[in-house]
């Protein structure tokens, strides 16, 4: 076992949480290897924030084991490779930038004097001067909290939805210092709510769903479920469904609700509209469409749907 936890950067085992009695992180077991972009999803108070506190060591577990580089969260050296932004960065509103970064910098007894120029160009912070952080933007926030966090040149990069309050360049700046940073050797577990960015970037995902952890896929095993599929809206989905499973055997189907049908697996779907018409049903809308990760995601927050053929979840 003491191998396997060494392979990851972030490894939890039974991993709990519970408040007033009720676990909102439940025997959790997160597997984040080294190099790795982690993408971790969850809706609002699914338990994503709680579980990155843990990791950081700012909440204490009800039960189970963290473990990161094979070290507990304790030792001295797993909190020197480990850089956090959870919720919102702790920073003294009336101080600049520069100044935030280089108190946090003394407390951490750095003494190269050029690591928080460093830290400061790197999140494009450099040029804000003497405006004091009570007057920034929240994406100038969000970018001193990651200027922050890199302090120290952590190997492990914690982050609660870096990407908040962001307009498009910022994002877009942010995407790229993520990316050079995961080049540069660094494993990143970020959580965000923008699922379309996340996908650009991240090589792993993890989904939580009430607390618990109910899928880690890669960014390719994820790709494969992520496939196209043709929707058909009709009058009476059950009726077709009957029909559609009679005629083209082998094609698998989701049905959604009482007018919406999707067919996997199905090349082309003029002969299927045809189908419908010559037997009285009604199509009111029909085309290809491909899945992607917000859509994949949405499926699995709201439990599996009633499916012919094989599973799709």
């Amino acid at each position: 076992m003491h191998k396997e936890k060494g392979q990851y950067a972030v490894w939890t085992n039974a991993l709990t949480k519970t408040y007033a009695g009720r676990a909102v992180v439940s025997n959790l077991d997160m597997r984040v290897k080294e190099g790795a972009i982690y993408g971790f999803i969850g809706r609002n108070g699914a338990g994503k924030s709680t579980t990155l506190k843990m990791l950081c060591g700012l909440a204490k577990p009800a039960g189970g084991e963290i473990r990161l580089f094979g070290k507990p969260v304790s030792d001295p050296m797993t909190a020197r490779r480990t850089g956090c932004l959870i919720e919102s960065a702790g920073v003294c509103p009336g101080m600049t930038a520069r100044q935030n970064v280089t108190m946090k910098a003394k407390c951490m007894g750095l003494t190269e004097k050029d690591c928080v120029e460093h830290v400061l160009k790197a999140t494009g912070l450099s040029e804000a001067g003497t405006k004091k952080v009570k007057n920034f933007s929240m994406g100038m926030k969000q970018r001193l909290g990651i200027a922050l966090a890199l302090l120290g040149n952590p190997d492990l990069l914690i982050l609660d939805e870096p990407i908040n309050g962001l307009d498009p360049e910022g994002i877009r700046e942010v995407r790229r210092l993520l990316l050079e940073l995961n080049e540069e050797g660094k494993t990143l577990v970020i959580s965000s709510h923008i699922l379309g960015e996340l996908s650009k970037i991240a090589t792993h995902y993890g989904i939580i769903k009430e607390g618990n952890l109910i899928e880690q896929p890669s960014r390719e095993e994820l790709e494969k479920k992520c496939t196209d599929y043709f929707q058909v809206e009709v009058e009476d989905a059950k009726r077709a469904l009957a029909l559609i499973m009679e005629q083209a055997r082998g094609v698998q189907t989701e049905v959604f609700d009482s007018r919406v049908i999707r067919l996997y697996g199905l090349k082309e779907g003029a002969w299927l509209n045809q189908l419908l018409g010559e037997n009285q049903i009604p199509v009111y809308a029909s085309g290809f469409h491909h899945m992607d990760l917000e859509e994949y995601f949405l499926n699995r927050m709201d439990g599996e749907k009633e499916r012919g053929g094989e599973r799709h979840v």
